[in-house]
């Protein structure tokens, strides 16, 4: 099952792929809508090789993923792999600079389940694809307004 959206910002690509870099904002976020989260690696800078545990329940069941950093190339593109039991997760961030102050940021999730739960799981997920797939793009509209309104407030108190 395959979830993507675009979304184009007023932001220069360097400053919107250090935004997206922000891990610990993201590590809060999630902490905030229940989920455990612990970064497990031991790398000092971003980087391909980072590594979280996670832990948060999803259709009435606590589900615990391996989260990794395969792909980090500055500016362009950050690739995630998520384990669990029964399911794997791809998720990339492309950035594409269409102008020296405007971004596109193409967001891909797909997920595929690697036994019969997961499988029934994901066929759920499916009847409600339509319902899904507007709220993954809102969020990440949300996100992509956030990034733009916290790039102005940097800029106007330069």
């Amino acid at each position: 099952m395959k979830f993507s959206t675009k979304e184009d910002i007023e932001v220069p690509i360097d400053a919107a792929f250090d935004m997206l870099c922000e891990f610990d904002q993201f590590e809060r976020a999630a902490l905030r809508r229940g989920a455990e989260v612990h970064r497990i690696d031991t790398m000092s800078t971003p980087g391909k090789g980072m590594k979280w545990h996670a832990a948060f329940d999803m259709r009435g069941k606590r589900r615990k993923i391996e989260m990794e950093m395969v792909t980090f190339d500055r500016p362009t593109e950050i690739r995630l792999l998520t384990t669990s039991s029964g399911m794997n997760g791809d998720m990339s961030f492309e950035l594409l600079a269409l102008s020296r102050s405007r971004t596109r940021i193409i967001v891909t999730l797909e997920i595929k389940p690697q036994n019969l739960s997961a499988r029934l799981l994901v066929q759920s997920l499916k009847l409600a694809k339509t319902s899904l797939t507007n709220k993954y793009k809102q969020r990440i509209a949300d996100y992509a307004k956030g990034m733009e309104e916290r790039y102005q407030k940097t800029r106007s108190s330069v």
